[in-house]
């Protein structure tokens, strides 16, 4: 279940009411909510953990997730290494809560940028795009950098899961956001192709894809045929929508 600052049941009114302008939603305080099991606090309810959460998505870039630690966090954000610890039990939690939140943000990304579309063909390419291209930063919420975070996502995403506890977090609903993410890229794929027979892995594929080869591009080139110039994502998003339309069997649109 997505959770934003105002009742899915009755979002659409809102954007419908707003024209549906990416600015004007903004203006309305759209306020992202991973699992409440994902933190030992919500964050997002205080002026420290604001902090905690804007200058962690900073010094996980800066530094790697590896050469990240709660220590370095507190001396960025002047605090205390154990008032950090009263938000996230340690920084793999941390991890998840922050990926967490950037799969809710994809979500609602696709929500707004297919809206009113009826071409299921039109809206797979759209989620292409928005997929690669998930950076677009909401002045609402001024302690996540969308840019940042996005490269976090790249680089680090899948830490997250590639662990031996991914089953007991599977279980206790970690990775919820993610599956709904899944899910609702895979109903789309059924709706372009109702005879394709694995929507849920090709719908996860594409989100390995879009991250995978954006990370080949910049550090291991030989691996991958796409450029990235300047954050010019085209070809990427090319490579992808020629991908998915050929293996389901339908036409770029």
């Amino acid at each position: 279940m997505i959770t934003y600052s105002i009742i899915k049941s009755s979002k659409c009114l809102v954007f419908f009411r707003f024209s549906c302008n990416f600015a004007h939603i903004m203006a309305i305080g759209i306020k992202i909510t991973p699992p409440e099991n994902l933190s030992l606090r919500d964050p997002q309810a205080s002026k420290l953990g604001c902090r905690i959460i804007k200058n962690s998505i900073i010094l996980i870039d800066e530094l790697g997730f590896e050469a990240f630690t709660f220590k370095k966090l507190a001396k960025e954000i002047g605090s205390t290494e154990a008032s950090v610890y009263r938000y996230f039990e340690n920084k793999h939690q941390l991890l998840l809560y922050l990926l967490a939140w950037y799969w809710q943000w994809v979500n609602f990304l696709i929500d707004i940028n297919t809206m009113n579309v009826e071409c299921a063909k039109r809206r797979m390419d759209i989620i292409v795009e928005t997929l690669v291209d998930a950076k677009r930063e909401n002045p609402s919420i001024d302690y996540v950098n969308e840019t940042i975070l996005h490269r976090i996502i790249i680089a680090e995403g899948s830490k997250a899961y590639h662990t031996k506890m991914v089953d007991q977090e599977n279980t206790a609903g970690l990775f919820q956001n993610l599956k709904d993410l899944n899910q609702k890229v895979a109903d789309t794929i059924l709706e372009c192709n109702p005879e394709f027979s694995f929507p849920n892995a090709l719908a996860s594929t594409l989100f390995e894809m879009a991250n995978n080869q954006l990370f080949f591009a910049e550090h291991l080139p030989k691996l991958t045929n796409i450029c990235i110039k300047d954050g010019d994502y085209r070809e990427l998003k090319e490579m992808m929508s020629m991908f998915v339309h050929s293996i389901i069997g339908t036409k770029v649109v």
